[in-house]
């Protein structure tokens, strides 16, 4: 010790320059080697050991039930395309809207369900069918954590992180119902990431194939078409993002292009038993009281269609709108969409409500609690009532019931206008406010 002091006395410069480099040592020694990386750390990993708490939940929900009755549908699907093919499979099944590869996923575990070693274990087609989802909610959970730690202006909180990864709706969703929504959103999340990451190539891969699961995500092409215009790099996103959907669109475009549009790309989901036209329907009005997505009434057509334009227009408005900003707030701008997309939205079947959960949650974790909440009431409601109470084996949506769970409907979407008013008023006048009046362009933030 009394050397040191004896050092420091004589040549303070010197010890000065031992400091330094000590200091640089130091900060090429890997994160694990410090102590404060750690403490921060810590809340990541504890976010981390709850989303895979979560998937075990789902693995071990997933294979004790059968799901709802997507899962049989699905199923039937699998059978078709694996004996019969794609086109036909478009052609006799009204019900079966969905993109390519989908369906090859479908054929795929069909096949592989059928094998004796998966039945000896227990392996069966609902449960082939919902892993895929169950796997989706845990990467999307560590994307976000990944987001979490980036210095881009906005973080959220671990409270949050920790709501999301044990969230009832995604435990429901992925866990039990059976199908492939959950994977849409790991691809659109990981879209929105590469934005942040500037990586506009893969950005533009992941895109399409969030496209490919479910046809609903062409709707955010113009937010993430008009963020790379802004940038200059919109061939770098556009054409992988061409390349992979002609791909993986090239058998139905070749075989079958008029029944790929008519049951796909035109698909317009369940007049009744959502948002504004539930409302409608409780008018009684004859015009209005079909509960169905075909054969409706010209009332019915023109309501869905003028719905559609709504959200459409709102859509482009705020891409354009938006273009300039920096990254981080282009998930802002998803979330935006999402929120329009659901209010307005002619028909939202109840596993639509995992598609806006990741990016409303970054845009506000506050309001993202208030709509977990009011949408976990409502799922329960829907699955306690058509799989008859709990314990929950197979659950059956049918006519008789609908009366039983659609007014829940009403809490998520309530909470969802509420949510954007408190939105808009919070943050009127600044540029990241919402854009549904004021259409001129935000400028480029500065910093």
């Amino acid at each position: 010790m009394t050397n040191v002091c004896t050092m420091i006395q004589r040549s303070p410069s010197s010890c000065r320059r031992l400091l330094t480099l000590r200091a640089s040592a130091s900060s090429l020694l890997p994160p694990t080697m410090t102590s404060t990386s750690y403490k921060s750390d810590f809340p990541g990993v504890l976010v981390l050991c709850l989303a895979l708490a979560a998937l075990v939940a789902k693995v071990a929900i997933a294979y004790n039930t059968l799901g709802t009755n997507d899962a049989v549908f699905f199923y039937g699907f699998g059978y078709g395309i694996r004996k019969y093919g794609l086109a036909w499979t478009y052609a006799h099944s009204i019900y079966f809207n969905h993109p390519p590869l989908t369906a090859y996923y479908l054929r795929a575990i069909y096949a592989l369900s059928q094998q004796q070693w998966c039945r000896d274990h227990g392996i069966h087609f609902p449960f082939l069918l919902r892993l895929p989802g169950i796997f989706a909610d845990f990467f999307v959970v560590l994307i976000l954590v990944r987001i979490a730690k980036l210095n881009i202006g906005f973080g959220v909180p671990t409270w949050a992180l920790a709501v999301f990864a044990l969230s009832p709706v995604s435990l429901m969703v992925s866990g039990f119902h059976g199908n492939t929504d959950p994977v849409m959103v790991l691809f659109l999340i990981c879209a929105a990431f590469m934005c942040l990451r500037n990586r506009p190539a893969l950005c533009g891969v992941f895109f399409a194939l969030s496209c490919q699961v479910k046809i609903v995500s062409l709707l955010l092409t113009p937010a993430f078409f008009f963020f790379w215009l802004a940038r200059g790099k919109t061939m770098r996103f556009v054409i992988p993002m061409s390349v992979v959907s002609a791909a993986l669109w090239a058998e139905p475009l070749l075989k079958c292009p008029a029944l790929f549009f008519k049951n796909v790309l035109s698909y317009g989901s369940y007049w009744g038993i959502w948002g504004i036209t539930y409302c409608l329907r409780l008018t009684r009005l004859d015009c209005f009281s079909r509960v169905s997505f075909f054969d409706l009434s010209v009332a019915q057509a023109v309501t869905m269609s003028l719905l559609k334009l709504v959200i459409v227009t709102a859509t482009i408005a705020i891409a354009w709108r938006r273009r300039h900003l920096a990254g981080p707030a282009l998930l802002h701008s998803l979330a935006y969409i999402w929120m329009i997309f659901f209010i307005f939205a002619p028909g939202v079947c109840v596993q639509y409500l995992v598609w806006l959960a990741p990016f409303v949650l970054i845009l506000s974790p506050a309001f993202y609690t208030y709509l977990l909440a009011a949408s976990s009431i409502f799922l329960f409601v829907f699955y306690n009532v058509t799989a008859h109470g709990l314990p929950w084996m197979v659950s059956v949506s049918m006519n008789e019931f609908r009366e039983q769970w659609a007014p829940y409907s009403l809490l998520p979407w309530c909470v969802l206008i509420a949510g954007a008013i408190a939105l808009w008023r919070r943050s009127s006048g600044s540029s990241a406010r919402l854009p549904l009046i004021n259409y001129e362009v935000v400028p480029v933030e500065n910093g």
